[in-house]
């Protein structure tokens, strides 16, 4: 399994080779593939890093239990809509 360093490094390729694509006027179509896979990319590392610091991010926002959990439904209403 790759490490964070791993996963970002493989999403600033992705970037960097969407930026070559759109400065070499590539087509629409494969460029929006691109962004698609990207974000993807993106979306897996958050999940893991939020699977794997979950606790550890909680605990560092608040230690008042009340306050942890309006925390926690703020941040699941953001990434469910």
């Amino acid at each position: 399994m790759k490490n964070h360093n791993q996963l970002i490094n493989n999403i600033i390729g992705q970037l960097n080779g969407i930026k070559k694509m759109l400065e070499s006027d590539k087509d629409c179509f494969d460029v929006l593939t691109q962004i698609k896979a990207a974000k993807s990319a993106l979306n897996s590392f958050s999940n893991k890093f939020l699977q794997e610091n979950f606790i550890k991010c909680l605990d560092q926002c608040s230690s008042d239990k009340s306050e942890k959990e309006e925390l926690c439904k703020k941040f699941f209403t953001q990434i469910t809509n």
